[in-house]
């Protein structure tokens, strides 16, 4: 991967309905020149899939929350795993080095909602403490490092 394919990926990831004529335009390169290099990343993985940025507030789901939960002794870690991957509030969730054992980015319309999200948790058998933050504002969210296409 070369700078002008992490051009081409900064200018997707700021906006993935860009032309290929536009993205052409600012890399250098012809339409089909740059389609090419788009179809190779993804390929080999690089670019995963094309996605949409949505308003959470006109979404209804303005409170944002991190979690970070250490498991019970008895907890079957797969079936966690598994349960975090297909429940709808978890907009994250990852396995952690250092006390806790996972890191929750979660999404709710109301700061009521969060206690029965942990209740489930606990009520399953996979929680045996948590500690979570509520985010009162955001001042940068992305899904990818932007670099300037360096």
């Amino acid at each position: 991967m070369d700078r002008t394919d992490r051009s081409i990926i900064n200018l997707l990831g700021a906006d993935a309905r860009r032309s290929l004529a536009d993205i052409g335009a600012a890399v250098g390169l012809s339409p089909s020149a740059v389609n090419e290099r788009v179809r190779k990343l993804q390929a080999t993985g690089v670019i995963r899939r094309f996605t949409v940025e949505v308003s959470h507030r006109a979404l209804d789901e303005s409170v944002l929350v991190f979690a970070q939960v250490l498991l019970a002794p008895e907890a079957d870690e797969d079936a966690f795993r598994r349960a975090m991957a297909r429940h709808p509030d978890v907009l994250e969730c990852h396995h952690v080095s250092g006390r806790w054992s996972y890191l929750l980015k979660l999404r709710f319309a109301v700061l009521g909602d969060v206690e029965p999200f942990l209740g489930e948790l606990k009520r399953d058998g996979h929680m045996a403490a948590s500690e979570t933050s509520i985010a009162l504002s955001t001042v940068r969210e992305r899904s990818f490092r932007d670099d300037g296409g360096l």
